[in-house]
């Protein structure tokens, strides 16, 4: 009876020592993953492919979804490459920013998701806002993209 009781003591400390909230090496992770995120943007925002090629895994998947003016559920896959080319592209006459607003990090071992709100802004005039969903792998001690998704709306962002 006593090596049971001794047995559920201490399987009760070692879950309480589980159970104190986010290590050291936790946050360490998820600082790096939100400057990664953070860099991503910087390339974005000065349209340098460089910049955002050097956050992304190879293989990247890019993704959208909203809805259409008729209230239909729209989806769509969109090609790296296609994305690169389209923010280079961008003239120097127009004024474009993404504003992250809030930042939710998780991370488990070498996966992690961060849910990043923001607004888009274009010529200094609010457009749309949403989520982007990253999903992050680390590759032997360096995060990267794999897969973002996006939200796109115009209703419930300045709330």
């Amino acid at each position: 009876m006593r090596k049971l009781l001794g047995c559920i003591v201490f399987f009760a400390l070692g879950t309480l020592g589980y159970a104190q909230g986010p290590n050291a090496s936790n946050n360490e992770a998820e600082n790096q993953i939100k400057q990664v995120i953070e860099t991503f943007f910087d390339g974005f925002h000065k349209q340098d492919s460089t910049i955002i090629k050097s956050t992304v895994a190879d293989g990247i998947v890019l993704q959208t979804t909203g809805r259409s003016p008729e209230g239909k559920t729209l989806f769509k896959t969109e090609e790296f490459s296609k994305f690169l080319k389209s923010i280079v592209g961008i003239p120097e006459t127009t004024k474009f920013e993404e504003k992250l607003t809030s930042f939710s990090i998780q991370v488990d071992r070498t996966m992690a998701n961060a849910w990043v709100g923001y607004e888009f802004w274009l010529n200094d005039e609010f457009s749309h806002c949403g989520i982007n969903s990253f999903q992050l792998i680390n590759f032997d001690g360096e995060w990267k993209i794999i897969y973002l998704i996006d939200t796109r709306g115009k209703e419930g962002c300045m709330d």
